[in-house]
């Protein structure tokens, strides 16, 4: 088998020939940081935005030369946009989003484009393109169609935020204005399909929904304003996908306990990334693990960061023993590797899937 094969496997609840390994997001100097255990011809660290597109490129190759290297089984992209830098730390995107770049490598929104119905009625939002999407196709020539390629797009949930401007103001209009995030929503969910379309005739063959729902206690969201305000769109993009052969899964940080089966009900193949600081994988995977494909637990705010490498080898056999058995579980950490994460331990990680996550014939 190779990497896409058992990616979809996985994501099928089938049994692969070994556990899959795939991560959402590599930070910047994350990636970096790891292709230097290979290489020495690598970008100067800082963020993709900041980068010209002679830097873009040569990104793009270190992440595939980890992926070869490491013969993980999928790589994640994005939609890629031009960003225009108001100054050093801030960039408005293509959707008019403000976002303020820090230290822990993220681009946190600071502002949106729409406050109002006003705002709204004026609002065009961008019409995805190929160009957007370049990374699918090169990453897909370069590892030779092998390694799933995983398209990640920002969920309506997380994409409404961004239009008003954080998640605080969406959170409020949820109670003072349901017919406005509706419209918020209906905006998200077309512009995701296109790109889904779009990402399928450019060689992605995964999409994942990215936006946080949940954190280590609850969820964020009530469950009545989950099934109310995004439910429907979830269920309408996963049926647009599968539509087109592809399979959908669901980050979320945090407890989502409460709306768990919510997720299952909407078609979902994936759900990812099961945090080991507020959800019991054993648990999880007796629960739900027939329905839907477990993904990640291994973790990046502990083991990751300041564990050892013996401690790296012993989580990952472990949380193998409790999730792997039947098959639907692809190993990954419980975020991403941010910059925190010693390269030795997530090199360590790839190696200790590869020695303990075989299959039996």
């Amino acid at each position: 088998m190779n990497g896409k094969d058992r990616m979809l496997t996985a994501l099928s609840l089938g049994i692969p020939d070994r556990v899959p390994h795939w991560e959402l997001a590599y930070n910047e100097s994350s990636i970096i940081n790891i292709a230097r255990h290979f290489t020495d011809d690598v970008p100067e660290i800082d963020f993709i935005q900041r980068m010209n597109l002679e830097a873009k490129i040569k990104m793009f190759d270190t992440v595939v030369l980890v992926i070869k290297e490491l013969d993980v089984d999928g790589v994640t992209l994005r939609p890629f946009t031009q960003s225009t830098f108001i100054d050093e730390e801030r960039f408005i995107d293509d959707w008019g989003v403000t976002y303020q770049l820090d230290k822990a490598g993220e681009a946190l929104v600071v502002a949106g484009p729409i406050s109002n119905e006003d705002d709204l009625k004026g609002f065009k939002p961008p019409t995805i393109s190929e160009s957007d999407l370049l990374s699918v196709s090169y990453a897909n020539e370069k590892l030779n169609g092998e390694r799933a390629i995983v398209l990640s797009m920002q969920c309506p949930f997380r994409r409404s935020w961004n239009m008003v401007g954080g998640m605080t103001h969406l959170l409020m209009l949820y109670m003072t204005n349901p017919e406005f995030v509706h419209k918020l929503a209906r905006i998200a969910t077309d512009y995701t399909k296109e790109a889904i379309a779009l990402g399928q005739k450019m060689g992605a063959r995964i999409i994942s929904l990215d936006g946080d729902l949940a954190h280590n206690t609850n969820t964020i969201i009530s469950p009545a304003h989950f099934r109310t305000y995004l439910k429907p769109y979830y269920t309408e993009i996963v049926d647009f996908a599968h539509g087109l052969d592809l399979p959908v899964l669901k980050h979320t940080d945090g407890d989502h306990s409460k709306i768990t089966e919510d997720f299952i009900e909407t078609g979902l193949n994936g759900i990812h990334p099961i945090q080991p600081q507020c959800l019991d994988i054993g648990t999880v995977k007796k629960e739900i693990g027939h329905r839907v494909c477990i993904l990640g637990n291994i973790d990046c705010i502990g083991t990751l960061v300041s564990g050892s490498i013996a401690d790296v080898e012993e989580e990952v056999k472990r949380t193998i023993d409790i999730a792997a058995p039947g098959g639907g579980y692809i190993l990954a950490s419980s975020n991403s590797i941010h910059p925190g994460v010693k390269p030795e331990n997530y090199i360590a990680m790839v190696q200790a899937t590869h020695k303990y996550g075989k299959y039996e014939a």
